[in-house]
């Protein structure tokens, strides 16, 4: 790890700092295993704050409850807390997710958070390199705040959309100072360094829900965007679930986007936990883009 630190520009600690990794959660269950298990030997205290409501004030369950028997490996590290929705009709849904970031604050605070420790902060969706983790949480003397420059998947790991995903973040923890956010803090990019895979689920509820629930919910222009085999038909091609233009500064990147994601058929250099459970899996992996209907 010495060598490691260095070529990187970076000292060696005596010992590796405490890591938190904390997320606002809605219904991502296999992807939160999926991210928990790549982190897990590196993580000092989970931290997940989950509400009744989502971002566009709909009523949900705490779906994170429901399924935590399926987390009994991080339990005795798990900071868990709920917040209620406050069902604002006709308000920005940034203003919910904000409230829920200042309320991931609080709970991170009662997980025991201190000055210096790392904190990830990203969506439950955008997940780092378990080696990541380890370099960052090993070296001395590393920026205070580091944006992540993730892979960028969209449905699986067969439509690599993109290297630009780089909202989540590392940070050296400031008492008093640090806030839980998702925008740019810095220019520093760590590059190479996870997976987003957005929209990554099992069954068309899942996305129906998520269309309806997260707070770009503008872009549901049309109720026939809702459609399950609509939806199943844009998994496939891998095209976009809004007929939305690509997200672009300028015409020649607008234009070099345009249409659907190129499939790949490479499962090299994906999660471990995922690869060793291929069979559980298999709806993120290559050339299986059929989805559930419950």
């Amino acid at each position: 790890m010495e060598n490691l630190c260095k070529l990187h520009g970076w000292g060696i600690r005596e010992y590796p700092r405490r890591v938190f990794d904390a997320v606002l959660f809605n219904n991502e269950v296999e992807i939160l295993a999926i991210r928990w298990k790549e982190l897990y030997p590196y993580i000092t205290q989970f931290v997940l704050l989950e509400s009744n409501s989502t971002f566009t004030g709909l009523p949900k369950p705490h779906f994170f409850a429901i399924n935590r028997d399926q987390f009994k490996f991080i339990e005795p590290r798990l900071t868990y807390g709920t917040i209620r929705g406050r069902y604002r009709k006709g308000e920005n849904p940034f203003v919910e997710e904000a409230y829920q970031r200042v309320a991931l604050d609080q709970l991170l605070r009662i997980a025991g958070i201190q000055e210096d420790d790392l904190l990830i902060m990203s969506d439950v969706d955008e997940i780092p390199s378990g080696p990541t983790i380890d370099l960052l949480r090993w070296c001395d003397e590393i920026p205070p705040i580091l944006h992540l420059q993730l892979e960028n998947y969209l449905y699986s790991f067969e439509f690599l959309w993109d290297h630009k995903s780089w909202r989540a973040s590392v940070h050296r923890y400031r008492m008093g100072k640090t806030r839980y956010a998702h925008y740019r803090q810095t220019d520093y990019l760590f590059p190479d360094s996870g997976w987003h895979c957005s929209f990554c689920f099992r069954h068309i509820s899942d996305f129906i829900f998520k269309m309806k629930a997260y707070s770009h919910y503008d872009r549901v222009r049309f109720s026939h965007y809702l459609n399950p085999k609509r939806i199943q038909d844009i998994i496939c091609k891998g095209a976009n679930l809004y007929d939305m233009l690509p997200e672009e500064y300028t015409f020649k990147d607008i234009i070099g986007r345009m249409g659907p994601i190129p499939h790949s058929y490479s499962a090299v250099n994906l999660p471990a936990y995922l690869l060793n459970n291929a069979d559980k899996y298999k709806y993120l992996l290559p050339g299986n883009c059929r989805r559930e209907i419950v």
